[in-house]
């Protein structure tokens, strides 16, 4: 048993450190510039229909559905940035991430762009992701942010409060590492999950409400 604590809390560590229809996160990119296939994701979206509200696959059909929105602040945590790309990417609710194709190249089919407008603002309407229990998988969104005149980076992934998975041990893991708001505490509005978190820019604290 204690084996299988500490495995299980392994797989934690490791998940740390890796208008309602405003626009149509399958309207990727049909030119298909010579660095298509190497590059990450989160340049694979339509420019034209960036902006700061987007609708994740299979939002209406979902039960669980979320929606996620929320402010990302330069680093010094009180100016609003603007031009910011957020892609998040995460598995269906059975836990598994379906995997799609386009012109050769394989994505993940529930993931999503925003640009952030004056404000700073983004929102996301998706659904909440499944545990893969074979794998000891929590519920995960991964973020990507992609500033103006930077390479992308990954933050940390948004968990759930909810989670079954998500024990004690592990939330007192994820405190230690000072960054307890990527856990996100759900209240349900109009049958819909809602949740704001807030993103500094180049800084390991973020809040959320």
């Amino acid at each position: 048993m204690k084996n299988l604590i500490v495995l299980f809390c392994f797989t934690c560590v490791i998940c740390m450190n890796s208008s309602i229809y405003a626009q149509d996160s399958t309207a990727i990119l049909e030119s298909i510039p010579e660095n298509y296939m190497e590059r990450h994701p989160i340049y694979d979206y339509d420019v034209l229909k960036l902006n700061n509200s987007d609708t994740i696959p299979d939002f209406k059909s979902k039960i669980n559905k979320l929606k996620i929105s929320g402010i990302i602040y330069e680093s010094d945590g009180v100016t609003p940035a603007k031009d910011i790309i957020l892609y998040i990417e995460h598995a269906n609710d059975n836990g598994d991430f379906d995997l799609k194709t386009h012109h050769d190249k394989r994505y993940v089919y529930h993931r999503g762009w925003i640009k952030t407008d004056a404000d700073g603002q983004y929102t996301f309407y998706t659904f909440i992701p499944g545990n893969d229990r074979r794998y000891n998988q929590l519920q995960q969104l991964f973020p990507v942010i992609k500033e103006p005149s930077k390479p992308e980076y990954e933050i940390a992934s948004f968990l759930f409060d909810e989670d079954p998975l998500l024990t004690k041990l592990c939330r007192k893991r994820i405190t230690k590492k000072g960054d307890p708001t990527r856990i996100l505490k759900l209240k349900k509005e109009d049958g819909v999950f809602v949740v704001q978190k807030n993103i500094i820019l180049n800084s390991n604290i973020e809040t959320t409400k």
